[in-house]
């Protein structure tokens, strides 16, 4: 057989260096104005060794023949295509062709591929993303676009986002969008010199029209996840939150509980869904919210602290409090325990998302699990695919999970018997 070309394709293979013969085909993002983006870089850099100085350190001194200092060896410079082509004896194009698995008209024998990829797995060959991005080929990098990096949700999803795409043989190039357009620093342009090979966005982004408008253009496939009530614009994939409020009522009203109040934390793009589902839930069941019972809050511990102190100034504060938000629930938390309303036995709560220090409070909080897991994971997979098949279906999509009810310590029956705190 010719030592020649044959196809190869793979997402956990290594990849070489730009090819002078290649010529780049990628159309580049057209990304304009947003606001702050800070990008998080997962690339480690060594440190600079420098040799020694250019003053001889053994010269006579004092007729004594000083011994030489030791040098310290440089570092050494990292294996290109050129090594692995003499290590595997063969041309330069073939190790180029094996490693980017480019399509070829004359097969590579079995052996000889096989022999170029011992070869740049034994020298320790690193793919350069951005070379590979010059000329088109797929760089192995999905750039996120995060909605708020100061809510612990986020955290939580961008850590299994990160997971998830290495388990896909990719790496992610994080982007912040905060709404604060006069610090603006063009998201997209970044996007374009990272050669992103899909982008993810994590949250409502309906206030960044500019944005949502160069993403609708882009070459690039996008998926969307927890979008609100943003027009469905991209493959995207959301919680039913209703259904998630629905359960976390019907659970409080099984223990008892007739006064249910509702805390709404203020989130991006005026989200009401979980709201609405109180609404809704309180005029079927019980006639109505009543007076006072319906409060918003800002998305912060403090936020919710100060809400639940207003409901207890109530003349009939409530027996139950759900929440939009694990973070308001846990404001209210703490201020139930300042204000002497113990919880669960005077005082029941429901929170909404799981983050991770819903497990861990006093008491451990009853919520709705947030199934990040699995929405991360049909993302990747979802972006992974358009970014392989670029003739594949990119129509506007919208898969459903519902959130499961995690039953802890902070629900129990409703008390016999309330009244006003002093």
């Amino acid at each position: 057989m010719i030592d020649g070309e044959a196809p190869r394709s793979g997402r956990n293979g290594t990849y070489p260096d730009a090819d002078p013969t290649m010529v780049s085909t990628r159309k580049p993002v057209p990304l304009q104005t947003y606001d702050r983006i800070r990008m998080l870089s997962c690339t480690t850099m060594s440190p600079i060794v420098r040799g020694p100085t250019s003053k001889r350190e053994d010269e006579p001194e004092s007729g004594r023949i000083k011994p030489p200092a030791p040098r310290v060896a440089r570092r050494a410079s990292s294996p290109t295509m050129r090594d692995i082509a003499k290590a595997a004896a063969v041309s330069q194009s073939t190790v180029s062709r094996v490693l980017n698995g480019v399509s070829t008209a004359v097969p590579i024998a079995p052996e000889t591929r096989e022999r170029v990829i011992q070869a740049s797995r034994r020298l320790g060959y690193r793919p350069n993303p951005l070379a590979r991005g010059l000329r088109g080929a797929a760089t192995n990098l999905i750039g996120a676009v995060v909605r708020d990096f100061s809510d612990p949700f986020y955290a939580g999803a961008v850590e299994a986002l990160v997971v998830e795409s290495m388990a896909h043989g990719y790496n992610v190039v994080l982007g912040h969008v905060h709404g604060r357009l006069e610090e603006s620093i063009p998201l997209t342009s970044v996007l374009e010199t990272r050669h992103t090979d899909a982008i993810v966005l994590l949250g409502d982004m309906q206030d960044q029209p500019q944005l949502l408008a160069d993403l609708r253009n882009s070459s690039v496939p996008v998926v969307a996840l927890w979008q609100g009530t943003s027009p469905l614009e991209f493959p995207t994939a959301d919680t039913d939150d209703r259904a998630g409020i629905m359960d976390g009522l019907e659970h409080l009203a099984g223990l008892g509980h007739r006064r249910i109040a509702f805390l709404s934390a203020q989130l991006p793009g005026d989200y009401r869904v979980r709201e609405d589902a109180y609404v809704d839930f309180m005029a079927r069941r019980f006639g109505g919210v009543p007076d006072g019972y319906l409060e918003h809050c800002p998305n912060t511990l403090a936020g919710g602290d100060a809400a639940l102190r207003r409901l207890l100034d109530l003349a009939e504060p409530p027996t139950a409090v759900a929440t939009s938000t694990d973070v308001v629930a846990v404001g209210v938390l703490h201020a139930a325990h300042s204000a002497g309303a113990t919880v669960p036995d005077r005082l029941s709560v429901v929170g909404f998302d799981d983050i991770l220090i819903a497990a861990h409070t006093v008491p451990a909080l009853t919520t709705l699990r947030m199934p990040i897991s699995e929405i991360v994971s049909h993302a990747v997979g979802r972006a992974v695919g358009l970014a392989r098949d670029p003739h594949r279906v990119r129509e506007p999509s919208l898969d459903v999970f519902k959130p499961p009810l995690i039953i802890r310590d902070s629900t129990a029956a409703a008390p016999a018997r309330t009244s006003r705190r002093s």
